[in-house]
This record gives C-alpha cells, sequence and structure tokens, in this order.
C-alpha cells in the first residue's frame, strides 16, 4: 500500500501565503523587487570582486562565493514561490521539490563554512598581521573553498537520498511557499525518525565546528584589539570585522530559529522567509556599504564611466 500511495504521490501542491487577490499581487510586487536587488547585488559583488585585482584577497574570495551561494539560495527559492501567486494549481512535482531543498541545503552549508573561513581569515588578518601571507596563501584559500563545496553537495545529497526514503500518502499540500524539510516529514507516512537522527549526526558537527571557529576567532580577535595602545588602532581593526559579524550574528540568530525541534509551528514561514530571502538580500548590502575597498572600487568605476 505505501509503495501503491508513494507512486502516486508525485507532486505536491504548495499552499503559500494568501489567497487574497489584493494582497496576493502586493506580495508578488514586493518579493519580485527583493528577487531583482538581491540579483543584482550579489552578482554585481561577484563582478566586482572578480575584476578589481586588488580585491583578489582571501577575503573577498570568500566573500565572493558567499554572495554565489545566497544567488543560488534566492535562485531556488523565489521564481517558483513568484509563479504561485498567479498560479491556479501551485503545483511543484516531486522532482522539482528535490531539487528545490539540494539548493538550499548546499548554499546554507556553505554559508556555514564560508562564514567561518572569514572569521580565521580576520583572525589570522588581527592577531598575526605579519605572518598572513604566510597562513592565508592562495592554496590554502583554494583548497577551503573546494573543501566547503565538496563538503556541502555531499551533506545535501546525503538529506536529498534520506528525503526519497520516505513516502507520501497523507495530504499533498505543503503548508509552506517552498519545499521545507519540516513539512516534507510531516506529510510523510514513513516514520522520519532516521532522517531526523541524520541531521543531528550530520549537521550537528558541521554547525558545531562552524560555531566554534568563528567564536574562537573572534575571542582572539577581542583580546588582541583590547592590547593595542592606539584606539586608532583599535577603531581600525574592529571596523575590519564589523561587516562580517553583523552578518554572522544575523545568520546565525535565524538558523538557531530555524532547527529548532521538529515540531508544527506558527514560525515556519516568517522564520523562513528571512532564512531563504532576506538575508541573501542583506549580504551584499552589509559587506559593500560598509566597506572601504569595496566603496573605493565602485567609485573608481563610476569615475572611469563619467570621464568616458
Amino acid at each position: 500500500m505505501a509503495k501503491e500511495n508513494h507512486s502516486l504521490t508525485t507532486e505536491f501542491i504548495l499552499i503559500g501565503f494568501t489567497d487574497h487577490p489584493v494582497l496576493k499581487s502586493l506580495l508578488f510586487l514586493v518579493f519580485f523587487a527583493i528577487y531583482l536587488i538581491t540579483m543584482m547585488g550579489n552578482l554585481g559583488l561577484v563582478a566586482l570582486i572578480f575584476m578589481e585585482r586588488r580585491l583578489h584577497t582571501p577575503m573577498y574570495i570568500f566573500l565572493g562565493n558567499l554572495a554565489v551561494m545566497d544567488s543560488c539560495c534566492s535562485c531556488a527559492i523565489t521564481p517558483k514561490m513568484l509563479e504561485n501567486f498567479f498560479s491556479e494549481d501551485r503545483v511543484i512535482s516531486l522532482n522539482e521539490c528535490m531539487v528545490q531543498f539540494y539548493f538550499l541545503c548546499l548554499a546554507e552549508t556553505a554559508d556555514c563554512f564560508l562564514l567561518a573561513a572569514m572569521a580565521y581569515d580576520r583572525y589570522v588578518a588581527i592577531c598575526s598581521p605579519l605572518q598572513y601571507h604566510t597562513r592565508m596563501s592562495k592554496k590554502l584559500c583554494v583548497q577551503m573553498t573546494i573543501g566547503t563545496f565538496i563538503a556541502s553537495n555531499l551533506h545535501s545529497m546525503i538529506h536529498v537520498g534520506l528525503l526519497l526514503r520516505l513516502t507520501f500518502c497523507r495530504s499533498n499540500q505543503i503548508d509552506h511557499f517552498f519545499c521545507d524539510i519540516l513539512p516534507l516529514y510531516r506529510l510523510s507516512c514513513t516514520d522520519p525518525y532516521l532522517n531526523e537522527l541524520m541531521i543531528y549526526i550530520f549537521s550537528m558537527p558541521i554547525q558545531i565546528f562552524t560555531i566554534a571557529t568563528v567564536l574562537i576567532s573572534y575571542i582572539c580577535i577581542i583580546f588582541t584589539v583590547f592590547k593595542m595602545k592606539s584606539k586608532e588602532g583599535r577603531g581600525k581593526a574592529f571596523s575590519t570585522c564589523a561587516s562580517h559579524f553583523l552578518s554572522v550574528l544575523i545568520f546565525y540568530i535565524c538558523l538557531l530559529m530555524y532547527i529548532r525541534p521538529f515540531e508544527k509551528g506558527d514560525k515556519d514561514i516568517p522564520v523562513a522567509i528571512f532564512y531563504t530571502i532576506v538575508i541573501p538580500l542583506l549580504n551584499p548590502f552589509i559587506y559593500s556599504l560598509r566597506n572601504k575597498e569595496v566603496i573605493n572600487v565602485l567609485k573608481k568605476i563610476m569615475r572611469n564611466h563619467i570621464h568616458k
């Protein structure tokens, strides 16, 4: 019976936000604007880092990859959500569902590793400035980036593979605007205990390692900065970390809300909006508007275009 139901359930219905016509149109315009700004901000930052040689440093290479992952997250979620505002059936196939979750998991796992790598980069730059080019060599930077994408891909494939073992013989309506893992567990006729166990086995070590890397890096940075005699030096050191620290703080607050116990809650959609839509929007502006190097490069490009 389970096999029969599993073979019949080849598509889901995404309930989304609302059926009110005026509110749907308003939400469509808001999320469409956010999507355009997100893509322009992240891809613009990637292009800027690629074109400007002075930005070819470990910090900006990690930042460029973070922007790529944020674009990936936005592309996985937002287009289908926008389509469903005016779709009568709001259907998503099982394969589309798995692909959507795969890219979301890939992006969020990569973000964890990249934010940790950026924290370590700031630690070396502030605590061991004379050894920076040795300890943060291009070779290490490339290895860390490749390692991030390998680990993130493996992590995503494991969870997608485990999702495919589930059978869905209950309602095919997902009370969400995308295929998130918790709503899928609630629709499953198969006990998702193994899936939940694997989340703790594979995801918790990633979270512990990356959070510990960030915390240890910033504790060392704080001790080093307070040992500095110059107020100007302290201010400069803190300013180089401000953007990264703000981004980490927002990311992990949302992450901790997202990985709460596996139970139905009213916070599913609001947290998911912030996690999958707002954070990819904010990151490029947090790093650009508070970063003198990026602002100076933008001014240089604008001056060159004006003179032409």
